[in-house]
This record gives C-alpha cells, sequence and structure tokens, in this order.
C-alpha cells in the first residue's frame, strides 16, 4: 500500500496553533465504525455518546519539558536537544538541531554548566546518543532548565504549559503529550462515571515515533520507533471484564490503542498485566482484537496515525470523514477538535 493512499489537501490555517480557553470546547466528529456516517457535536457530547458498562482508556503519560537550549562548548554555537528516551546510566536518546554540528566527543552545556552532555552515539534522521553529567538532581535541573516539546508545526508560544498536559497526567517521561485526552476535564470524567462508563489508565510514553514522518513510498517498509508501556493487571482486568459483559473498550488515542493492541497481540487475543517496548505499526489489513471504539484528534496527511485510523474503521470511511472535517473547516492535530469512531451499542448489536 502506497503512502501517497493517506494523502489529501489540508489547508495551514486549519492546523490549530494554541488551545481553546475550556477543554470541553473543541468540536467531535461522530463516525460510525462500521458505515462511515458522519454527525457533528462538541467535545461534551461525549458522555451521551457511551453507554453505562463502557470502558474509556487512557494514557496517563506526562510530558517532560523535554526540549533543551545549549551551547557547543568548542564552539559556543546554540544546539537544541530534544530528549526522546532514556536509556539508563544518564543516557538518553535524543534528536538535536543543527545535527551536523555533533559528533561523537562533542559537548554539549546547559544552564551556564548546571547541566553537561557529550554525544556518545550517531543516529538517523538527526538522532544522537547523549551521557547526561550533572550535580543534584537531574529531573530537578530538567524542570528549571527545560521547555515544553511542542511540535514544530506550532509556531506560537504556549503562555500556559498545563494546556500541553493531560488533567490526568501522572507517570512522567514523554517528549509529546497524548493529544486526544488534553480534551478531557475531571468534569466530564465524573459525568462518565456517573452514567456507569468506566475509566481505566495505561502509561505509553511518546518518544521518537511522534516526530518521525513516514519517509518511504510503500507503508509497509516504514519502521516505527519503539516506546515503553506499562498496563496494570487493574486495567488489564476491566477490559477483560467489559468484554466479557458486552461493553464497549474505547481507546483515548493512538497510544492508549498501540498499547492495547500490542498486548493482544502478544497475547493469542487476551489483555493481561504487562510491561515493555513496543514498535508495533498499524495499518490498513491489521486485525483489531482489543479495542472497539477510539476517541482522537485529527491527524496530518501520510502520517502514521492516520494509517491506524484507517486501518480501524476503514480507509475509505476515514478519507471521506476527513474531507469532510476540512469542509466543515475542523482544527486539526495537537489543539485541535477530536474525532469519535464510534462502535456499534448493545441495542444496535442486538
Amino acid at each position: 500500500m502506497e503512502v501517497e493512499d493517506f494523502d489529501f489537501d489540508l489547508p495551514e490555517h486549519l492546523i490549530a496553533q494554541t488551545p481553546l480557553l475550556d477543554r470541553t470546547a473543541s468540536r467531535l466528529l461522530v463516525m460510525g465504525r462500521d458505515n462511515g456516517i458522519v454527525t457533528h457535536k462538541h467535545f461534551r457530547d461525549l458522555v451521551d455518546e457511551l453507554e453505562a458498562g463502557d470502558l474509556l482508556v487512557l494514557n496517563d503519560t506526562k510530558v517532560l519539558p523535554a526540549r533543551l537550549i545549549g551551547t557547543k562548548e568548542e564552539t559556543g554555537a546554540t544546539i537544541e536537544v530534544l530528549l526522546l528516551k532514556e536509556t539508563g546510566d544518564d543516557r538518553w536518546e535524543t534528536l538535536v538541531k543543527p545535527s551536523k554540528r555533533i559528533k561523537v566527543g562533542t559537548i554539549v552545556t546547559f544552564g551556564d554548566g548546571l547541566l553537561q552532555a557529550e554525544c556518545t552515539a550517531l543516529g538517523e534522521q538527526g538522532g544522537r546518543e547523549f551521557k547526561f553529567s550533572y550535580d543534584g538532581i537531574f529531573y530537578e535541573l530538567l524542570d528549571q532548565l527545560g521547555q515544553m516539546p511542542l511540535p514544530p508545526y506550532i509556531t506560537e508560544t504556549l503562555e500556559d504549559q498545563t494546556r500541553y498536559q493531560t488533567v490526568f497526567a501522572k507517570e512522567r517521561g514523554s517528549a509529546a503529550a497524548p493529544t486526544a485526552g488534553l480534551h478531557f476535564t475531571d468534569e466530564i470524567l465524573d459525568a462518565l462515571r456517573e452514567k456507569g462508563v468506566q475509566i481505566a489508565f495505561i502509561t505509553l510514553h511518546v518518544g521518537l515515533g511522534t516526530f518521525r514522518p513516514v519517509s518511504v513510498d510503500t507503508i509497509e517498509d516504514h519502521t516505527m520507533h519503539a516506546e515503553y508501556y506499562v498496563m496494570t493487571e487493574e486495567t488489564a482486568a476491566l477490559v477483560r471484564e467489559t468484554k466479557a459483559n458486552g461493553g464497549n473498550v474505547v481507546a483515548v488515542g493512538t497510544t492508549s490503542t498501540r498499547t492495547l493492541e500490542t498486548i493482544a497481540s502478544e497475547n493469542n487475543g487476551e489483555v493481561v498485566a504487562a510491561s515493555g517496548w513496543t514498535s508495533i505499526f498499524i495499518y490498513p489489513g491489521y486485525e483489531f482484537k482489543a479495542i472497539d471504539g477510539l476517541v482522537t484528534n485529527f491527524h496530518l496527511p501520510k502520517s502514521t496515525l492516520l494509517m491506524m485510523l484507517s486501518a480501524f474503521a476503514g480507509r475509505d470511511h476515514v478519507m471521506r470523514a476527513y474531507e469532510e472535517a476540512v469542509k466543515e473547516q475542523y482544527r486539526f492535530f495537537s489543539f485541535g477538535d477530536a474525532m469519535f469512531i464510534r462502535p456499534a451499542t448493545r441495542k444496535e448489536r442486538g
């Protein structure tokens, strides 16, 4: 299958630059997974779309202030380092700009020497491994020196840094937010619970896979970067219970989807407590084993995220829905509007 099959015309002004004042004020495009029928609502209407006995699974990862601006020790050149994944012993996989200035052995300092990093390995597409040295506690220094790592297509300054965190963010470790979760407030979660919808959490720390574009022509040739996940027994038991009782398991975001589907794929379709690294790449032809519905944001053309949606609900349905979203001026990507790929209800299933 060709990457071009997932292209569409996205006017630049539809890429949201700032979040709405009210997290729940975003629009919500609801699309039937089986029939592709589209209706236009607002995010708070999600409460009406879910049924008692359904399970909503959210990613509770917390975004690190992972963007560091430093100085190359040898020349004084300004270097930007984006922390992606901690590999142990104060070593991190990173993205660097400009990467051509950084060779093995290059030293970059941050905060007038409070933090120092030596390049220990070269990677692809601007990737570098650094070993950090410092006095004190690394994450405290990161809070002091780092910036929120907004995606490159967001050019405006984010005044309130908490708006790039979900209200339920807990487990520190991501280089980007699980953006479908940004729409939720404590009030919406409480309203869902009152209706009888159960809420559960997984953790997947978002890394390079989010930043790396598809650079091949045929999607089967694309390789996903591994990201770390954790599924607790409490959440796994809720998934199994929901399935057994005929409820729908609804993932919030592609990160929750990848975690659930990774575990189910490795355990004969069953969701169990697990942790590890996933590089699962979901595209049309994949058979879903864990989720029934999906809450997600609107994604960029030719992205692996759009390919996942097409695998879940059919390429033709998804591309027509995206055409409708552009026509209706929905806001795209991290700070944009939301989409709910709706599963069949108990009544519809008979």
